[in-house]
């Protein structure tokens, strides 16, 4: 038998093929920005292999927009009702899902509270919603049994939602790190592949269309917050509060502290990290001295990466497109599938309906490895008074660079420690300070 004749035979004839459902999944949508065209796209693009993965269509019905009359790059689907009020999203019995793409905090929260006492399944890209008031939106969806879908929410077309609700759901998660925001990794990239000054890197990933107008969400880490804070509901089933996290983003990264990175062998990446210390949970968003041996250390450009170490399952790692129209889009979509093939409500990964709060390691307590960077005069002994400041503290020093070829008025050393508390650096950095041994406010991040 011929491959040919083999291959005809394994197909299955039209009685074998999974019919299509009677009824497909219709689908409200509010906003129709970046997100929402990619969704209607991906759902345009493949809709006979999403029959085929489900068993039924998926019909949009009607769209919500501010103006219907504003140009858009993806016209409106041609069956799609095109309104302007949220009411008729969820006050309509024939949509089965309201899928909830406007971004903000209260209009889309009084949406999908009123979609899920409607008794209809939601899906949203909300990840500032669910991070800063998520828990009575969980516990509403709780309440109706319905599914709150957020795949979308965190690194784009990763699977990170689904992977920690079903692939990992097994294991305990030991630790968790994350790239988590596109823009800042690719502002890095820049600064360490062309040795670009931080401005200059933001304004090239502002005209390629990966940083904002106005890009504070992204450069000063609170985007990458947002998406921790889901993480570790995903990871740990704990709530964390979100304003509780410590945050630090990557506009002070110099290009300096990029160079001397290199002469250790590393790399700066802003990090989210969670990890169980004794049964405390330590986490927050810093840059981050990564080494270049580590694959988290290559992801370049505007990719997310997570990295995620298992009792059972031992480190994952998962990478891609954290953003954009199509990535994002088809993240959306899975959720609606998952909806369509009629999964049941599985929305913190976890059967309690409140997850129980963190017992949360104060920052202060967090023990790392750290890089710091001291820009002082040129004078002897200072190396001396630097170490000593640190040895008052009990941070032991590893290694330093004092760099005397500069022709300046004044010096940078770096030192890089060993196992130090936070407390302690910041005390050692204030000793400094009381001393006058430092011209600038000094640079100091985790390595890990």
């Amino acid at each position: 038998m011929s491959q040919a004749q083999l291959h005809d035979k394994k197909r299955p004839d039209a009685s074998e093929r999974p019919a299509r459902h009677q009824k497909p999944l219709v689908i409200g949508i509010a906003g129709f920005g970046t997100v929402g065209g990619g969704l209607c796209e991906a759902i345009r693009a493949n809709r006979e292999f999403i029959i085929q993965r489900t068993g039924r269509d998926i019909a949009i019905k009607t769209i919500v927009v501010r103006n219907p009359d504003k140009a858009r790059r993806v016209p409106f689907p041609a069956e799609a009702t095109i309104a302007t009020s949220l009411e008729a999203l969820y006050s309509d019995p024939e949509i089965d899902v309201v899928v909830e793409l406007m971004g903000g905090i209260n209009a889309p929260k009084e949406l999908i509270i009123h979609a899920l006492k409607a008794g209809k399944h939601v899906v949203t890209a909300n990840k500032a919603l669910l991070a800063e008031e998520g828990e009575p939106l969980f516990a509403e969806a709780a309440a109706n049994n319905r599914i709150l879908g957020y795949e979308a929410s965190v690194c784009g077309a990763i699977p990170v939602v689904g992977t920690f609700k079903q692939a990992l759901a097994g294991n305990r998660i030991k630790e968790l790190v994350g790239i988590l925001n596109g823009t800042s990794n690719y502002i890095l990239s820049e600064m360490s592949s062309k040795g670009l000054p931080f401005g200059e890197a933001l304004r090239e990933a502002q005209t390629l269309g990966y940083a904002e107008a106005d890009p504070t969400l992204d450069i000063e880490g609170i985007d990458a917050a947002h998406k921790l804070s889901l993480l570790i509901r995903l990871a740990f089933g704990l709530n964390y509060p979100f304003k509780k996290l410590p945050v630090h983003g990557i506009a002070e990264v110099e290009q300096m502290d990029i160079q001397f990175a290199r002469e250790f062998g590393y790399r700066i990446k802003l990090l989210g990290q969670a990890r169980n210390v004794d049964g405390r949970l330590e986490a927050g968003v810093f840059p981050t001295l990564v080494h270049h041996t580590l694959l988290i250390a290559r992801v370049g450009g505007a990719y997310n990466a997570v990295r995620a170490d298992g009792n059972v399952s031992g480190p994952i790692f998962l990478h891609g497109l954290g953003a954009g129209d199509l990535p994002t889009g088809s993240a959306v979509l899975s959720d609606i599938m998952a909806i369509a093939r009629g999964f049941l409500p599985d929305n913190t990964g976890f059967s309690c309906r409140e997850l129980p709060e963190a017992n949360i390691l104060p920052p202060e307590e967090a023990v790392s490895r750290y890089y710091l960077r001291c820009m002082v005069p040129d004078t002897p002994g200072v190396l001396r008074d630097l170490a000593g400041a640190m040895a008052e503290f009990d941070i032991s020093v590893a290694q330093a660079i004092q760099k005397t070829d500069v022709p300046a008025k004044s010096l940078p050393i770096v030192f890089m420690t060993h196992q130090a508390k936070t407390s302690s650096m910041r005390a050692a950095i204030a000793r400094m300070d009381e001393k006058g041994l430092l011209l600038s406010k000094p640079v100091y991040y985790r390595v890990l």
